[in-house]
């Protein structure tokens, strides 16, 4: 089938088909597609040839022929949105509402300077036109609107800079995620993990149950195979693959069940996906994007299918950014109610006292100089508003989110959705699979039982009847993902590398520990020659493999969980390999003296079976198939538990998180992994359940899930064993949506599995294993610990807890100068008819605040204390009663200092009086010693804001946070630069040392203040909670009275309740 716009004849030359013709194959589907296929190439075979690739060995991978084919089919790769360029991101920081006032004041302002009425030196308009003894005073009248606009301007550079270091920051973060995708793509022969990008057509790539396919392809061999083609078609049903009926498969669907290999034969651009991302503009520009959805994997292919999906996953904002949404309008509404007030009553005693109490009437010639006066009275109000409004707290919250996510990739723990680094710090229950996360994830057979055997150490060839041995080696090799490898040792004399699947590596292991090459057995049974596989899921908790005999009979070999293995065998092989009948009692025995002690042990037990057929069956049958089996062994198989992990379930515990350990194994295993752990300790009175006894407890008469029995069992669940995705979804759903408990839970999940991605999406944070995990558990977490390890998961606790506390401490400054700086403006503008601190020193304030402050907070690094304390949860105030103590504690003591000076600072320091001055009057000394004073004060207590638990020591680990200490040498060095050099466009004049000294004195003064504070809180503290004292130093002898402080505040503050 050729189209109407192809001239690709090299690559008709070359390959024996073209890219259209690729693309005109892939529209096609179902039994339309195979019939297709067969008449057009001969089947999936004849079109490996014209690919000019083998169906078994792949390609061979020469770089040359690699170049070639990206030449002609193109690369697997679809081009990221432009960035937006820094003048895009200048011109959209100038969108703020608080600029654009600010910068038509100005330059109404700057405009009526420059303009000399007629009569303007006539003395008929009052004292207000005085502006001193010099005209060069007037001429500088223009020098406040200049600065203004400088300022604004830096203000809007700083802004757009830091835009496009995050936007730089985010697309560095896509790009990790993009490269760190692999996919096992078969050449020479061999099962490589190759990155998705250098994927081409004629690569035959390998496919497994939980892969998300990276490009289009058509079905060479499968293994019970189906696919979810919901991102492509809207349908939720599996749609199940053959070469006979259905061979083709696109990019971006998940592999639900089964194996097989696929023949690539459209990438990138000219996937489906990839068709359909170009129809959407999606490789253009693209505004209408959410922010929030920044990080997701943009040029992936499963993203534009799941769109929808995660709009409405993802629409809920964290627990974080409502509560500050919440804060930044209420601050709004107050700053833009004051800053009303202010220009109003600045107009009302401008008026009254001008054409009132002077009897002046309203002459053409001064109209100028009135509305200079009004333009100034408004500017003076929109500069309460910009430093009232605190749109500071975007910038610390992506600053201090774009830190700890950097960070976090160095603690194994790679960020999918930022908002999950912060909701990780509200946790209050974190549900853990075992396998990988609690332990190592590397399997050894360490027990048997075989011929009615019971083997404490596994048992060598000589040991096994030769019927037996025969049957049991040929089962572990074939019944396995031929992906399952057990390699040689990196380094001499360590342990041999498991590739794949870690249990069938153990079993793998046990093959070479009777003398046995598993390879050689696979390649006289190559997997194309297999028959049928049933691949291992939730629901089987099997897998079995069927193979034809040359003569025509039947065998499948079938591994899983013990017990479910052992009700569907009826003969066993006795210790000379002959089969006999096996009994109830038998298994009942069996499985008391045998499964339930290697389960004691923590080993997880694996029986192995086969069955024999003389004729085929209905496959599709697999009750009737996997029935009147014969079992050969059960093996018990170690994987111990993490050196690391009870260190970290123990600081849980201290953190007030509860661990659930959530594993398919059995019961006694679980629960002896979980006392190892630490999740249950000797005297413990919780639930450790079954799946099935779990369903029995929480389900009504009718068989639904009911809420209310569901939270009678969760609170004292510790260990979910046999238990399906469904269970983990259903456990994890009952606990967000619980009502019980003073606060809401917060739930982190763990899952590695295709089917847990319902539970990771569902849980407030999501994380994947990026070891053992699916594709498909990957694209639905939020964060993927990279290590598989639970110890990352604590790490990501401290590093949510940090963020949260930084955007604390950022809030605790920034409130203190907010509610300081607002009332000494509406004060003055009452009491002076001016504001003492003027509209550009304003602006250099709101930069303190916002930029720099936002800077040196938000990049703390986390301590293990943050680990000592209780969660905040969801209910809790984003200001503390603590932080609103010490808000107003430091704004009172600040005023104090403020209004003395401005009242009666020209008699403390012998200066002539800055207030009521006139229309562009030169700067005074005595508002110099004003602004100085307040900005040292806000310098000396942004070390107090370091601290929010009321801790003494607000120097503790100073030191360590390099950017903090730049940051407050830099803002000091340029105070001194503005009071001294900044003359007229900072409204300043140079200070004596004297004057300087005194300044810095009352700044220092600052954090005596905190101290007192402090321990007055303290005082008090103990005085209410005596019984909080008590146990503290009961349960810790080595209590220090900061940390004893943070929980006393953090119970005073009712944060605890879970």
């Amino acid at each position: 089938m050729s189209h109407p716009g192809e001239n690709l004849s090299i690559g008709k030359y070359d390959f024996g088909c073209t890219l259209m013709e690729l693309r005109a194959l892939m529209e096609l589907h179902g039994t339309e597609a195979a019939t297709y296929l067969m008449e057009h190439y001969g089947g999936v075979v004849n079109l490996c040839k014209r690919l000019l690739t083998s169906p078994v060995d792949g390609l061979t991978g020469h770089p040359s022929d690699l170049e070639r084919r990206q030449q002609i089919f193109g690369k697997n790769a679809i081009p990221p949105k432009r960035p937006k360029t820094f003048i895009e991101l200048v011109w959209e920081a100038l969108q703020d509402a608080t600029l654009i006032i600010l910068i038509i004041s100005a330059v109404i302002s700057l405009g009526l300077s420059f303009y000399r009425p007629p009569g303007s030196d006539n003395e008929s308009c009052g004292e207000i036109i005085i502006v001193g003894d010099h005209n060069e005073e007037t001429e500088a009248g223009w020098i406040e609107g200049a600065a203004i606009l400088l300022s604004v301007v830096v203000v809007v550079l700083v802004t757009a800079f830091n835009d496009w270091s995050k936007e730089k920051q985010f697309r560095g973060l896509q790009s990790r995620i993009e490269k760190e995708q692999k996919f096992a793509i078969i050449r020479n022969g061999q099962i490589i993990q190759l990155p998705v990008i250098d994927i081409v057509v004629g690569d035959v790539a390998y496919i497994q149950y939980g892969d998300l396919l990276p490009a289009d392809g058509i079905l060479i061999q499968g293994n019970d195979l189906k696919t979810d083609e919901s991102t492509l078609t809207g349908e939720s049903e599996q749609v199940k693959k053959s070469i006979e009926n259905d061979p083709m498969l696109f990019s971006g669907t998940h592999v639900m069940e089964g194996s097989g290999r696929m023949l690539v034969t459209a990438v990138g651009v000219n996937s489906q996906t990839g068709i359909i991302f170009t129809l959407l503009g999606t490789s253009e520009s693209d505004d209408e994007v959410k922010k929030e959805e920044e990080v997701d994997e943009g040029s992936d292919a499963e993203e534009e299918g799941e769109g929808q999906e995660k709009k409405k996953e993802k629409k809920e904002k964290s627990v974080l950014q409502s509560k500050l949404t919440r804060l930044a309008i209420q601050i709004g509404k107050v700053g833009l109610f004051m800053s009303i007030i202010t220009v109003a009553i600045l107009i009302l005693l401008f008026v009254i006292e001008t054409f009132g109490v002077k009897g002046q009437s309203w002459k053409a010639e001064c109209t100028p100089i009135y509305i200079q006066y009004f333009v100034k009275f408004f500017i003076i109000g929109i500069t309460v508003l910009v430093v009232a409004v605190p749109e500071g707290l975007p910038l610390a919250v992506t600053i201090s989110l774009a830190y700890s996510v950097k960070k976090m990739m160095k603690d194994n723990n790679l960020v999918r959705h930022l908002d999950a680094c912060e909701t990780m710090g509200n946790a209050t229950a974190i549900c853990s699979d075992k396998t990988g996360t609690l332990t190592l994830n590397r399997m050894t057979v360490v027990q048997a039982y075989i011929g009615n055997v019971y083997y404490k150490e596994i048992p060598t060839a000589e040991n096994i009847a030769p019927a037996t041995l025969s049957i049991l080696v040929n089962g572990i090799c074939i019944n396995s993902n031929y992906t399952s490898k057990v390699l040689p040792p990196e380094k001499e004399g360590g342990l041999p590398r498991q590739a794949g699947n870690k249990t069938e590596c153990a079993l793998l292991g046990f093959v070479s520990h009777l003398n046995f090459n598993y390879e050689t057995i696979r390649q006289e049974m190559p997997e194309e020659s297999i028959f049928k596989i049933y691949t291992f899921n939730s629901v089987r908790k099997s897998m079995t493999t069927v193979i034809k005999n040359p003569n025509g009979t039947f065998r499948l070999y079938s591994k899983g969980a013990s017990e479910i293995m052992l009700r569907k065998c009826k003969y066993v092989l006795d210790s000379q390999g002959i089969p006999k009948e096996f009994k109830p009692k038998d298994r009942d025995d069996l499985t008391s003296s045998v499964i339930e002690q290697m389960a004691n042990e923590a080993l997880r037990t694996i029986c192995l079976a086969y069955r024999d057929l003389k004729s085929e069956i209905d496959w599709d049958n697999e009750v009737d198939v996997l029935s009147d089996m014969t079992f050969i062994c059960l093996v018990g198989i170690e994987d111990p538990v993490r050196p690391e992990v009870p260190d970290a379930i123990n600081q849980c515990k201290q953190a007030g998180i509860t661990v659930r350990m959530v594993t398919g194994d059995n019961l006694n295993t679980a629960r002896a992994i979980a006392i190892k752990c630490g999740i249950l300790t000797p005297g413990d009175d919780f639930l450790c359940l079954q799946g099935k006894e779990f369903n029995q407890m929480i389900r009504n008469e009718k068989g639904e899930v009911d809420q209310d029995l569901l939270d009678k069992v969760w609170p004292t669940l510790r260990v979910l064993a046999r238990s399906s995705p469904a269970d983990k979804y259903i456990l994890v759903k009952g606990i967000i949506e619980s009502t019980i408990g003073s606060q809401r839970q917060v739930v982190a999940v763990t899952g590695d599995g295709t089917n847990d991605g319902p539970a990771l999406k569902k849980a407030d944070v999501g994380f994947a294993m990026g070891i053992a995990g699916t594709d498909v558990a990957k694209e639905a977490s939020d964060i993927i610990l990279t290590d598989d390890n639970f110890t990352s998961i604590v790490k990501a606790v401290m590093w949510g807890r940090n963020v949260y506390d930084s955007i604390s401490k950022f809030l605790q400054f920034q409130l203190t100068v907010n509610v300081v700086a607002v009332i000494v403006a509406f004060t003055g503008a009452c009491f002076t008819q001016d504001s003492p601190l003027k509209a550009v020193q304003m602006l250099w304030v709101n930069l303190i605040m916002d930029t720099f402050a936002s800077l040196a907070l938000a990049t703390e690094p986390p301590t293990e204390q943050l680990l000592k304390r209780r969660p905040y949860g969801r209910n809790k105030p984003l200001i503390s009663k603590t932080m609103m103590k010490n808000i107003l504690g430091h704004a009172v003591y600040q005023l104090i200092i403020i209004f003395t000076l401005l009242f009666a600072g020209e008699k403390i320091f012998d200066v002539d009086s800055g207030r009521q001055a006139p229309l562009n009057a030169p700067p005074s000394q005595h508002y110099t010693i004003v602004f100085n004073v307040f900005v040292l004060m806000q310098l000396f207590n942004e070390i107090n804001a370091r601290k929010i638990h009321g801790e003494r020591n607000v120097f503790e680990g100073i030191h360590r946070n390099v950017i903090f200490c730049t940051v407050l040498v830099g803002t000091f060095i340029t105070q001194i630069i503005i009071v001294e050099w900044g003359g007229k466009p900072f409204s300043c004049t140079t200070l004596d040392l004297h004057q300087w000294l005194w300044c810095l004195f009352i700044g220092i003064s600052e954090l005596l203040w905190g101290q007192i504070e402090v321990v007055q809180r303290f005082q008090l503290a103990i005085t209410s909670y005596p019984e909080i004292l008590r146990k503290n130093l009961r349960s810790d002898s080595t209590l220090t009275i900061p940390s004893l402080s943070a929980n006393i505040s953090t119970f005073s503050e009712s944060s605890s309740g879970y």
